[in-house]
């Protein structure tokens, strides 16, 4: 029922959350939310300040048995810990009981991350010189070069840009700056230049669209199938892959996993590390090179025992 204090507490919860996420996760824990829902109400619970650690297993186990998917279930928890971290802030609960509750283990869904001479050749292909070029262009080369997610990019303004940088909010409405590439720079130049072409008088936004506004995740997402399948890229394009690729190809170059993990945004460097693929030998490589008590001297392997 619309008076129950659940509903209430739900729908305040997920207007907090339309501030700072993007649609697609608003969207995704909307559902999430509306499931647990469900399930409270077969048992007659109406209100918010009943959920426990008992509850939120219980749900988790009906969801796996009706054939939820892993990932899906990770989800599932990751929204009833924002719905019960909502709760304690609100003086509703004193705990966040989801936090108590392992995360269900997920096998990697990681994108194949691009060939550099496969997203050379992608980036470095004519266009047409029109106003929509210059800014296609312009997006492809920001997130390949900085990395950055879909609703980071398509969230940009005009004074987000600086001469090397480029500063996005990211997940958690978290701010970070990450550098921007010469490539990226030029391209960026290019579009600034002809972008009074298509912006409608004092629109912020860096990316518009043919109606002079913000460019939606869904026109950014189309662009870049459309721009892959025009430039002869034989497989799917989309920005989860450009941002795999600027990872992977950095962290291949670089080895520095910390620096990837600040320049991708990730809280946890255990994020980092799957999003990369990164194995324990690449790891165990760093740690003997790094760590003054594992590094070899260059007599080791001639070390006598004269005891």
């Amino acid at each position: 029922m619309a008076d129950d204090p659940l509903r209430r507490q739900l729908d305040a919860c997920l207007e907090k959350l339309a501030r700072t996420a993007s649609p697609a996760t608003l969207s995704a824990y909307r559902r999430d939310l509306e499931a647990l829902a469900a399930f409270l109400a077969t048992r007659g619970i109406a209100d918010g300040a009943e959920l426990d650690v008992g509850l939120v297993r219980r749900f988790l186990g009906a969801e796996r048995s009706r054939g939820l998917a892993p990932r899906s279930l990770a989800r599932r928890r990751a929204a009833i810990s924002h719905f019960a971290g909502f709760l304690v802030s609100a003086g509703v609960l004193e705990h966040n009981p989801a936090e108590l509750v392992p995360t269900p283990r997920q096998g990697a869904h990681l994108p194949k991350p691009l060939d550099v001479d496969q997203l050379t050749r992608l980036l470095d292909t004519p266009h047409d010189g029109s106003p929509l070029a210059h800014r296609d262009q312009a997006m492809l080369e920001l997130f390949y070069s900085s990395g950055l997610r879909l609703a980071e990019l398509a969230g940009l303004d005009l004074d987000d840009l600086e001469p090397r940088r480029v500063r996005v909010l990211g997940k958690g409405n978290k701010p970070r700056q990450v550098p921007v590439g010469r490539s990226a720079r030029r391209a960026l130049e290019a579009w600034l230049a002809c972008r009074s072409a298509l912006a409608a008088p004092g629109e912020s936004a860096l990316f518009v669209g043919k109606r002079g506004q913000r460019l939606g995740h869904r026109a950014i997402q189309k662009r870049l199938t459309e721009l892959a399948r025009h430039r002869g890229l034989p497989e799917h394009l989309h920005p989860h892959r450009l941002r795999h690729s600027f990872a992977s190809h950095l962290l291949e170059s670089s080895q520095d996993l910390r620096a990837v993990q600040e320049l991708l945004g990730h809280a946890n460097l255990s994020t980092t590390q799957v999003y990369t693929k990164l194995d324990w030998q690449h790891l165990a490589a760093s740690y003997d090179a790094a760590h003054p008590r594992a590094r070899r001297r260059r007599d080791d392997n001639h070390d006598t025992d004269h005891g």
